[in-house]
């Protein structure tokens, strides 16, 4: 019986290196991957999906207004894999959450939890409410800690406490950290260094 899975971790914990290695997985045993990522995620172009460590693949994009049941019907893959899935809406977890129940296909979400403000993205509620299997994907923040919190730093290197939920960045914009480290930061108003730098 398929299963609507949902793997999520901070930034940095290889949520993209791991939906490219399952999908490799798959496909070595002869199986159909469909892989998509929204529309929002646009940094390595609207087509691709590339992880921090050089892995890359095609993907579909797929915009808040696509029916996402109704796009699998016209493709038919043994599969169904995930990138960035906390940008789609809920009414899309919906609509993956179907394809599972309705046609037996697995679909594995890989996301993040939360934002910059340590708030639930919308599409990652959504799979906590629905999924049959939720993993946490590790990562640690620069004390050592384990990291949580998805931390917006500004351009003059300051941890950003408002703005918008969705800012597309990576290494130049975001940093992993635990909540202690987080909330010092903010507190004392302390430089941080990206690891991008």
């Amino acid at each position: 019986m398929a299963k609507l899975y949902f793997k999520y971790g901070a930034m940095g914990s290889s949520k993209t290196a791991q939906a490219l290695i399952t999908k490799y997985n798959y496909e070595e045993n002869d199986l159909k991957v469909w892989l998509l990522k929204p529309a929002t995620d646009d940094r390595d172009g609207a087509s691709v999906v590339r992880s921090r460590i050089g892995l890359m693949s095609e993907a579909e994009s797929v915009g808040p207004a696509v029916d996402l049941y109704k796009r699998y019907l016209e493709r038919r893959t043994d599969v169904v894999i995930v990138d960035e899935c906390q940008f789609f809406t809920p009414e899309q977890i919906d609509q993956l959450r179907r394809i599972v129940d309705e046609l037996d296909i697995p679909v594995l979400c890989f996301g993040l939890r939360s934002d910059f403000r340590t708030k639930l993205f919308p599409g990652s509620q959504r799979l906590f409410e629905l999924a049959d299997s939720i993993q946490e994907i590790k990562t640690i923040c620069d004390c050592g800690s384990k990291a949580t919190v998805n931390a917006r730093i500004s351009a003059d290197g300051y941890v950003v406490t408002e703005g918008a939920q969705v800012f597309i960045g990576g290494n130049d914009s975001y940093i992993a950290m635990c909540h202690r480290c987080y909330i010092k930061a903010i507190e004392e108003h302390r430089k941080i260094k990206l690891h991008a730098h």
